[in-house]
């Protein structure tokens, strides 16, 4: 069965060459300001098999960065630093996307540029978790919410990060509208309380992920553009009484636009954790079948059952990332059968080659 994962699928007028995707990960190995490295290109360049590479989450803006040694698409020195690590990444004949990233309320006033509290959709800290500072967690702030001018400006952030990833080589873009960050603070009630045009009724809080994608498809074909959502998860508070007709009404939104995507997190994964089981979760098939596009499913998979959902027309491609962590060749090893390597918790977030690029591989890069 696993053979259905080495069929090649066409994405955005591309063909790949299998239906393996390395999905984003923040690893945390770009420089201070946000410019990509050598490292960076060496651990992308190793993990090049895959059909599609979606390069970690990629900020539009300083004030849209939450963590140190994130990278950006803002600048011109992140643009030409990314030129190579692009470049390795596409070695094997992979589809390279960028993540596009914004935080909102996830950041905290001592990496804001103007050191406020971060913007978000409204003015509703998040309680249930806390904010890892390079000193321990502490509380999260209440954000400060968005004026109209100030969702126009991120509007503009995002078409200009799309152009920068444009120029910096990258096949397509993926909008991160998933974990809680700032397009699912928007979507969801709970983190949504505005009385605007971006506020109250499903097709408002619609509007802001819908003003993105019109101002990114003037920088890219939408052919070359997809969109991460993580309809279950209440990750970092994003709530909402009835997810399944919030996400339903987004996908079934997004299907007249022809992205290149649609990328749904499966239930059991809630930002960067394992969780348990959930009554009201959303299967990733019930969406599937939403949408008139390719659907990518990520999270928790294994050889065989990412091949059932293949084999099923759930999903188009499939995307492990635990996984392809700590196989660097594991499109390899899923073929021949090969035994797989754990994940080492140390080294995951940040350091140099010690849990990035140091493990071992059947294949040379």
């Amino acid at each position: 069965m696993s053979e259905r994962l080495f069929e090649p699928v066409v994405l955005g007028g591309q063909v790949l060459p299998n239906r393996i995707i390395l999905p984003p990960l923040t690893r945390s190995r770009a420089n201070e300001d946000g410019t990509p490295t050598e490292l960076m290109a060496r651990y992308y360049r190793q993990r090049a098999s895959a059909g599609l590479v979606i390069c970690e989450g990629t900020v539009v803006s300083p004030q849209g960065a939450s963590y140190a040694r994130v990278p950006g698409l803002y600048s011109r020195e992140q643009v030409d630093a990314w030129r190579p690590v692009v470049a390795a990444a596409k070695s094997n004949g992979a589809a390279v996307y960028a993540q596009l990233w914004h935080v909102g309320r996830q950041a905290h006033s001592s990496v804001q540029p103007d050191g406020l509290p971060p913007f978000a959709p409204s003015a509703i800290p998040i309680v249930d978790w806390k904010y890892r500072s390079p000193h321990g967690r502490i509380p999260f702030e209440r954000p400060r919410e968005l004026s109209i001018d100030g969702i126009a400006e991120i509007v503009d952030q995002f078409a200009r990060a799309a152009r920068n990833a444009r120029d910096a080589g990258f096949d397509g873009v993926e909008l991160h509208a998933a974990n809680g960050y700032l397009f699912d603070q928007f979507l969801n009630s709970g983190s949504n309380v505005r009385t605007d045009k971006y506020g109250g009724s499903v097709e408002n809080r619609l509007r802001f992920i819908k003003e993105v994608l019109d101002a990114v498809g003037n920088a890219m074909p939408l052919n070359r553009v997809g969109i991460r959502l993580s309809p279950s998860s209440s990750w970092m508070d994003v709530t909402d009484p009835d997810k399944k007709s919030l996400y339903s009404a987004l996908v079934r939104d997004l299907n007249p636009r022809g992205l290149s995507y649609l990328h749904l997190v499966e239930p059991g994964i809630a930002g960067s954790l394992s969780v348990g089981s959930d009554p009201e979760a959303i299967p990733s098939a019930d969406l599937a079948e939403l949408s008139d596009g390719p659907v990518i499913v990520t999270g928790g998979l294994s050889a065989e059952t990412a091949a059932a959902l293949v084999a099923e027309g759930v999903a188009d491609l499939v995307g492990f990332g635990r996984l392809f962590i700590a196989n660097p060749d594991l499109p390899h090893r899923f073929r021949h059968g090969s035994d797989l390597a754990g994940l080492r918790s140390a080294g995951l977030y940040s350091g140099a080659e010690a849990g990035y690029t140091d493990y071992p591989h059947i294949l040379t890069p």
